[in-house]
């Protein structure tokens, strides 16, 4: 979800279908006033807060990149056994 207005209507969506929230990933947090607000009333926090007011779905597009990448690094990136990466050091940290 993006901005405030499709925010909005998720969260009247939810009223009807309080499943619904399990489906939703909040871009954003938009400048514009009650926008906190809705989310919050969601339980959703959103992936970027980066003070924009620009609409046109600005903030959905930069959030699904992030989600994208995120998808990404968990199915992609190669664990410390696959890598060879060494523990030693770990077990000098307290």
């Amino acid at each position: 979800i993006d901005g405030f207005i499709s925010t909005a209507s998720a969260l009247i969506a939810s009223q009807f279908s309080p499943a619904l929230k399990d489906y939703l990933i909040a871009a954003h947090r938009s400048q514009e006033k009650g926008h906190g607000i809705a989310l919050d009333h969601l339980g959703k926090m959103p992936l970027l807060d980066l003070n924009m007011r620009l609409g046109e779905g600005t903030g959905a597009v930069l959030g699904m990149k992030l989600a994208e990448l995120g998808v990404s690094i968990l199915n992609e990136m190669a664990t410390f056994e696959e890598a060879s990466v060494s523990r030693e050091r770990e077990r000098d940290v307290p």
